[in-house]
């Protein structure tokens, strides 16, 4: 029997914080000292580093949520001064040393060989077809120690549902960053405001919105409408149902248990970013 899906958006919730770790300072510190240029040279590096030596067309394509031209400012020059593997390596290290100082005392906490191979086996069960970035990830070696081994499978766990989630935009005809701006409208905050996009010209913003409001998603005073709302809506609850299949190896037992079991970890996470 399928797990419900509640409990498949409550792993999404537990996951993520944990595999963000990637995105903290430790990390962006790590790529800098390779010889990156800023932030967003190790973001692209890092994550982008499953996939090859893959031109930025290509991974524009499947980050999918990026403005045209932001992903070619990274990629192939990151390229130039480190390989994929190198990356692969830092991303790996530098995550798992954020993530075990997040965590304090949690990293040395018996639970967490179990927790750990319970994401693994869920991490490593889906289904590669249609899932890029997933599919990189899991061609990657598992880290045996613990703290990384977590990271690791929350990462998978994490790209698998994004893999997903990217479909379900497309499914219903929202773009990258129209969805950025939808979930901004939806916070009854202006598109400019949101910080995923808020350094975009005024100009291409002001067009994404009145696109969406052309579409009767967005209403005249720029917040969003009961239809947008419903495609919001259908378009999280698609992604659940297509992140479901991760989980489909555990029982109804062993999800209850990797669920109680990643909760004091996500928590740990969450406190620090606070």
């Amino acid at each position: 029997m399928p797990h419900p899906q509640a409990k498949i958006h409550r792993m999404f919730e537990l996951v993520e914080p944990i595999a963000t770790v990637t995105f903290s300072e430790v990390p962006n510190e790590a790529f800098l000292a390779l010889g990156m240029r800023n932030y967003w040279d190790g973001y692209f590096a890092g994550r982008a580093a499953p996939l090859g030596l893959a031109p930025a067309e290509v991974v524009h394509a499947v980050f999918y949520n990026f403005a045209d031209g932001e992903v070619a400012r990274h990629i192939p020059w990151v390229w130039g001064k480190i390989t994929p593997q190198e990356a692969i390596a830092a991303r790996e290290r530098s995550s798992a040393t954020a993530l075990r100082q997040m965590i304090g005392e949690l990293a040395d906490s018996p639970g967490l060989v179990r927790v750990g191979d319970l994401a693994t086996r869920a991490a490593l069960s889906a289904p590669t077809e249609g899932r890029v970035l997933y599919a990189g990830l899991r061609a990657l070696a598992v880290p045996q120690e613990p703290v990384a081994r977590l990271w690791h499978a929350a990462t998978l766990l994490r790209e698998h549902r994004g893999d997903g989630h990217n479909a379900a935009l497309v499914a219903h005809g929202i773009g990258g960053i129209e969805a950025h701006a939808l979930f901004a409208v939806s916070l009854g905050m202006r598109a400019e405001e949101f910080g995923r996009i808020h350094h975009l010209p005024k100009a291409r913003l002001a067009a994404v919105v009145d696109g969406l409001r052309d579409r009767g998603l967005v209403d005249a005073a720029g917040g969003i409408t009961d239809v947008g709302r419903a495609i919001r809506e259908r378009i999280e609850t698609l992604t659940d149902e297509l992140a479901a299949p991760a989980y489909d190896l555990l029982s109804a037992d062993e999800l209850d248990e990797l669920t109680a079991g990643l909760e004091p970890f996500a928590a740990a996470v969450a406190a620090v970013d606070a």
